[in-house]
């Protein structure tokens, strides 16, 4: 866990925690504090006032990764990316042949930290944050959590709405701990999304490359010499669609539900006839059961968005929400947001 306290001296008893959550292959430190420029966006939460808190699920980033140090727990069908080899390492089937985590662990981790804040920071409530599939963590646990959870901020949440809502059986499901991505292939897929002039800076591609592989010590080593490989922990999910989107209105009602997303995002937004894969951020917005709640459409963006253009006027959406919990001074509808953060209904 990283945190960043803007709480100003003498007003702990007006203290504000917020708590920010990676998606699935992006840990905090590049997602949410990269020492860049203008991008850390938990720094600029917390110049504006706030106790920002970020962690790092199991098997991501700096947390611990039990059964990912072993190089023949990564998925057979990449195990060709590892090299030069690891020493000792011969391609095989994996030794822990299951998946990582699930979303209970998930949603248990989650629910330690913010019982943590709360007793420690002496809050009553935390407010989220989340990136991707953050969404599969974060929704279901406000869903059953209400009175921990003051407000729901979702950037590019991923969500398959009629996705499964049982655990699979058995657990833990069978597979292999994690994949791995190489460099070039993690950028091209974000390449494809940037479709207007100066949407990404060009160092950006190096910048958190960089900032990944401080965060994994291991993957760093591993893949081509001086690039490393970034480890991505395998996780069963479940329980996050339209049915939890709704449940008892606590979205959209107790929990104010703020979701922003970018208009060239293609990993938010799918076309899959597979109900697992197939994803869309306005049929989460439609799937809330409750009345307050908002989606801001933004242009020239895509899911990277933290790195991009946008990035500032992101930042600046998310104190404005923690603040008012309005856009545009409403508690519903939907807007676009230009590239200098000006707001509009949209048509």
């Amino acid at each position: 866990m990283r945190e960043r306290d803007g709480t100003p001296p003498g007003h702990a008893d007006e203290r504000t925690a917020v708590l920010m959550l990676h998606g699935r292959s992006i840990p905090v430190l590049p997602g949410f504090d990269l020492e860049y420029k203008s991008y850390s966006w938990a720094d600029a939460l917390a110049k504006a006032g706030y106790d920002v808190f970020m962690i790092d699920l199991q098997g991501s980033g700096l947390s611990p990764r039990p059964k990912m140090d072993d190089p023949r727990n990564v998925n057979p069908a990449q195990q060709h990316l590892l090299k030069p080899r690891p020493p000792g390492f011969t391609p095989g089937p994996p030794n822990y042949p299951f998946q990582l985590t699930n979303s209970n662990s998930d949603r248990d981790e989650l629910n330690t930290v913010v019982e943590w804040i709360i007793r420690e920071r002496k809050v009553e409530k935390v407010a989220f944050i989340g990136w991707s599939a953050a969404a599969f963590t974060m929704g279901p646990y406000a869903v059953k959590n209400p009175g921990k959870v003051s407000s729901l901020f979702l950037l590019a949440p991923i969500f398959p709405p009629d996705g499964t809502s049982n655990a699979p059986d058995p657990l833990p499901r069978p597979g292999f701990p994690m994949s791995v991505s190489t460099k070039s292939g993690t950028w091209n897929g974000w390449g494809n999304e940037a479709l207007c002039a100066g949407q990404r800076e060009p160092a950006m591609e190096h910048v958190v490359w960089d900032a990944i592989m401080q965060s994994d010590p291991v993957g760093s080593t591993w893949g081509p010499e001086g690039e490393g490989l970034n480890r991505i922990r395998n996780f069963a999910r479940w329980g996050w669609n339209r049915t939890t989107a709704a449940q008892g209105g606590v979205l959209g009602g107790s929990v104010p539900v703020l979701i922003a997303y970018g208009e060239h995002d293609r990993q938010a937004n799918t076309s899959s006839e597979d109900p697992e894969l197939n994803f869309s951020v306005p049929a989460l917005y439609n799937a809330i059961g409750g009345d307050h709640k908002l989606m801001v459409k933004l242009d020239c963006a895509g899911h990277s968005v933290v790195w991009e253009m946008q990035h500032k006027n992101v930042h600046n959406l998310s104190k404005h929400w923690l603040k008012h919990l309005k856009v545009d001074g409403k508690t519903q509808g939907i807007f676009n947001m230009d590239t200098n953060g000006a707001i509009s209904p949209a048509p």
